[in-house]
């Protein structure tokens, strides 16, 4: 039975396995994928594993891809215009994935571990933010608002964890969204936002496509956008509303 599957064409018992160690997951928990465990569960030899995944590590990123994948799939986000209405049905998705996949979700957000299912879903965050950027939605800049959510969002999920699925308070999510919404963004276009931040924050997306400046320009107006957005972030936080933005460029 061994020598029968490893004869199979590679993709196919890599496959295998990671659906044996997807099954032993739901079925067992965390401590029961181990490279024994899903060599037998998958009826092949342990060192089958090391010829498809460089590792154990490996071959949960495999998983955590698979799973990830298949709950996706299931559930497609809608398709939308309004970057407000895109970043709450990812965050919806996120909270509903963590609780849905308990110990895939824990053990690929170990700290110090570094998934590359958790950064892919970390880049398709930076692109949602960067869309209420552009839209002029934003009070912080986009790396700092990116770590708000996603900050929240673990959050969320390990508290949501942590009290029994029966008596699960599930308005918690939603209180956590408004939250950080109300945090980082300013209700309406920059346009419209008093105050110079929002538009500080909108105008640091376009420079790359302003025309009529060599990369050197480009790259200092990026520099001093920078350095106006931070001071204008720290007077927010500071006080709790901005303050007046004179002399931040030219000290």
């Amino acid at each position: 039975m061994v020598e029968e599957f490893e004869e199979e064409p590679r993709g196919e018992v890599r496959a295998m396995l990671v659906e044996a160690a997807s099954r032993l997951l739901r079925e067992q928990g965390a401590r029961a994928v181990t490279t024994r465990g899903v060599a037998q569960a998958a009826g092949v030899q342990p060192p089958t594993i090391y010829r498809h995944f460089r590792d154990k590590d490996g071959l949960l990123d495999a998983l955590a891809e698979h799973v990830m994948v298949e709950y996706v799939h299931a559930k497609p986000s809608p398709g939308t215009d309004d970057p407000l209405t895109e970043l709450r049905a990812g965050w919806d998705q996120h909270i509903e994935f963590g609780l849905a996949n308990p110990e895939l979700y824990l053990l690929i957000n170990t700290p110090g571990r570094k998934s590359p299912a958790t950064a892919a879903g970390r880049e398709v965050l930076h692109h949602r933010v960067h869309r209420l950027a552009e839209a002029g939605l934003l009070r912080v800049d986009e790396a700092h608002a990116a770590e708000i959510i996603h900050a929240a969002g673990s959050g969320t999920i390990v508290a949501l964890l942590s009290q029994p699925p029966a008596t699960r308070d599930l308005s918690l999510a939603t209180a956590m969204f408004d939250a950080v919404t109300a945090a980082i963004l300013t209700g309406r276009p920059a346009a419209a936002e008093p105050g110079v931040l929002p538009l500080a924050v909108a105008f640091a997306t376009a420079v790359a496509d302003l025309p009529g400046l060599s990369p050197a320009e480009r790259t200092l107006m990026s520099e001093w956008l920078a350095r106006a957005i931070a001071e204008l972030q720290s007077r927010t936080f500071t006080t709790g509303s901005p303050q007046p933005a004179q002399g931040l460029i030219h000290e």
